[in-house]
């Protein structure tokens, strides 16, 4: 029991943060007499906050290198009116507009990764500069909003996968199944990788704190399967955003490109005298978040089944609160898509409840900003306290 309060004493941000979202979730479910939790609410908490979830796993990437990225709401806007006119007025079939959205958005990064990492501009003024250039062009693109947009790419954010296995005790069966496939994929992820690091002689999880996490995620991603399976079906934009996760914590945990952004995050100077290619990653970095950017954009856009120019607004400051909430150090060199996603979730249940609630947005605005301020001090004083001993 001591290495687990040891192991659980070092890791208390991790551990924290996901105590956190189930207290907080309990609570609004308590204050608002059960409807938090409601299959179409649970539905549209997703839907709504999809565009956070896809931000934030770029973000974790920006800011783990040591960067910002002020710019992706107004990219989001911009590529949206992009999208909106290739489709209202171009006639271009969705799917290809779908394309067309990722590969400006990509376009974008080029464009500011180019700046950051080779001209040398500190990546807060490029992205500034980005947020009043694209705002002011998607403001010149999109003059009156652009609307009916086709069906099928309206689906992408507000459709569900069809039910094609019935419903099983007036619950849809895909949906259960596809949340079991989950569970059992989320588990032997987990062994294998604790099997990896025990053969390399590295340290581990203690059992009881490994299978103890194993089990809360399992219950909470097993309880979601089943409140969703009651509601319409399984959202399609759910699994975008899983896939997503998914890749990216691959990119992040597996992959020689990852490893060098957490070393350039983590040392600079080490990371160039140990041969790290800091400018081509820093430059991959910047590509990589606006071709999310990209993906954001076309989930807001079908979300709204329009093209508006004031699309995207704030959205940076959701995805940046999103990743320090969620553990990401504002130094950089640490950070998760796994935190991220979790710092998302409690900013998009700290949305859904308070308005359940009807409590005046501008009070939502400042609550917010003290839970991200919570946020970011309790993790200082973890590190401080750590330090010390």
């Amino acid at each position: 029991m001591t290495a687990v309060r040891e192991y659980l004493g070092r890791n208390m941000r991790q551990y924290g943060i996901m105590g956190a979202l189930v207290a907080i979730v309990i609570l609004f479910e308590f204050t608002t007499s059960g409807r938090l939790l409601m299959p179409d609410n649970l539905a549209a908490l997703v839907q709504q906050n999809a565009y956070v979830m896809i931000l934030a796993i770029g973000m974790v990437m920006v800011i783990v290198a040591g960067h910002i990225d002020l710019s992706v709401g107004s990219v989001v806007a911009f590529v949206g009116g992009v999208i909106g006119i290739a489709m209202g007025k171009w006639d271009m079939p969705w799917i290809l507009a779908v394309i067309l959205g990722v590969v400006v958005g990509a376009l974008v990064g080029v464009w500011q990764g180019y700046w950051v990492a080779y001209v040398g501009i500190p990546a807060f003024i490029v992205t500034l500069a980005g947020m009043l250039i694209f705002r002011g062009l998607a403001i010149v693109l999109v003059g009156t909003t652009i609307a009916g947009l086709p069906t099928g790419f309206v689906a992408i954010s507000n459709g569900y996968l069809p039910n094609l296995l019935g419903y099983t005790s007036n619950r849809d069966a895909l949906t259960l199944v596809l949340g079991l496939l989950a569970i059992a994929g989320l588990v032997l992820s987990q062994v294998r990788a604790r099997t990896t690091l025990k053969k390399h002689d590295l340290e581990v999880e203690p059992m009881v704190a490994f299978a103890g996490k194993l089990v809360l995620i399992a219950l909470l991603l097993g309880a979601t399967t089943w409140i969703l399976s009651g509601a319409t079906g399984m959202p399609i934009v759910l699994i975008l955003v899983g896939v997503l996760i998914l890749a990216y914590t691959f990119v992040l945990g597996r992959t020689v490109f990852g490893r060098h952004i957490y070393a350039i995050g983590g040392n600079l100077n080490a990371a160039i005298l140990s041969g790290v290619n800091t400018r081509r990653v820093n430059f991959g970095i910047f590509v990589n978040i606006g071709a999310l950017a990209g993906v954001a954009a076309i989930v807001t856009t079908s979300r709204a089944g329009a093209a508006v120019a004031a699309a995207g607004d704030g959205f940076e400051l959701d995805a940046i609160a999103a990743c320090f909430i969620g553990g990401t150090a504002v130094t950089g060199g640490v950070g998760k898509v796994s935190g991220a996603m979790i710092g998302a979730l409690i900013m998009g249940v700290l949305n859904m409840g308070l308005s359940i609630m009807n409590v005046d947005p501008s009070w939502q605005k400042a609550i917010k900003g003290l839970v991200l301020l919570a946020a970011v001090a309790f993790d200082l004083i973890n590190k401080r306290r750590a330090a010390g001993r």
